[in-house]
């Protein structure tokens, strides 16, 4: 790994030493800290010159705070003489604003990976984009990695073959239909309605969930409406137990008391985010971790070797 470094900005910061872990190496060293006056000061403190530099950062809530660190550190790299820059963004925040959803609002996933790439990253390695046609709003090369190998394995270790993956919305479909063919499973798809941005109302069930363990999969859980309005309608359809995973647990505002509250026995999220609050003293809630998955995709971009085989 002669010339790899890498370095990590504040959003998640275990996650990064985690990875250097698996590579071998020590995170870089680099102040990110706060002026007074709550800009955000960014200081380099080893060489880089003719590196190949990768910053480990989500843009997980304060999600504009932790995108500035981001932008600022790739660019203090491209101006301290880094050969190549990568930004590795396990969560890619504001990727639900990929379309004009009404007249006069932003595309703002699109913004975002213009700002990235002005701010002089070669290439982006991501997890589980909320939309992949996302990765053709650059113009430079992104990896979208996926954590369906962790959860498929938790999933084979956990249940026995009595299981029905559920996909919580129509725009989840193919992600549980490719679980339930991995698992050799049912599918079961809950239609829903959503009344405003955060609100959500599932109206009925398509498939069998009768008797059966009930598994949502979903790539993030934000306020967790949708997914304890779909295991309310689970609940109602027979189904005997219900699960739920994703890769990106936000969990903001009444998340945790209405998962709490659920008929959700397990929710199993995995360490894209670090979990804020009180969400990490959340019994229902179990963490999966992807470093190793990161620290071979930073390897293989690393060596140019393929990255396509972690694709999964």
């Amino acid at each position: 790994m002669n010339g790899l470094v890498v370095f990590a900005g504040n959003s998640n910061l275990a996650l990064a030493e985690s990875v250097c872990d698996g590579i071998g190496i020590n995170l870089g060293k680099a102040k990110v800290g706060r002026f007074s006056d709550g800009e955000t000061q960014i200081e380099i403190k080893e060489n880089v010159r003719g590196k190949d530099v990768f910053v480990i950062q989500s843009t997980c809530a304060p999600v504009n705070d932790h995108l500035v660190e981001l932008l600022l550190m790739i660019d203090a790299f491209k101006r301290a003489s880094a050969k190549r820059i990568t930004a590795v963004i396990p969560y890619y925040g504001y990727a639900r604003q990929d379309k004009k959803v009404a007249p006069r609002v932003p595309i703002s996933a699109k913004l975002v990976a213009d700002l990235i790439t002005t701010a002089g990253a070669a290439r982006v390695i991501t997890m589980d984009l909320h939309a992949g046609q996302i990765q053709g709003f650059f113009t430079i090369p992104v990896d979208n990695l996926f954590a369906a190998p962790a959860i498929l394995d938790y999933i084979k270790a956990e249940f026995d073959n009595n299981t029905v993956i559920v996909s919580p919305d129509a725009g989840g479909v193919e992600r549980a239909r490719a679980f339930a063919k991995r698992l050799n499973t049912q599918l079961a798809i809950i239609d829903k309605r959503r009344l405003a941005p955060n609100k959500a109302q599932a109206m009925n069930v398509v498939g069998n969930v009768e008797g059966k363990t009930a598994i949502i999969v979903d790539d993030m859980v934000d306020t967790a409406g949708t997914l304890t309005e779909g295991a309310m309608a689970l609940k109602e359809h027979g189904a005997s137990e219900i699960h739920a995973c994703c890769a990106h647990a936000i969990l903001s505002g009444p998340a945790i008391d209405r998962i709490t509250d659920s008929e959700i026995k397990t929710l199993v999220v995995t360490n894209t985010n670090p979990l804020m609050g009180n969400a990490g003293k959340c019994g229902k809630i179990r963490v999966l971790s992807i470093s190793k998955l990161l620290a071979e995709a930073i390897q293989r971009s690393h060596t140019g070797s393929s990255v396509s085989s972690l694709f999964v």
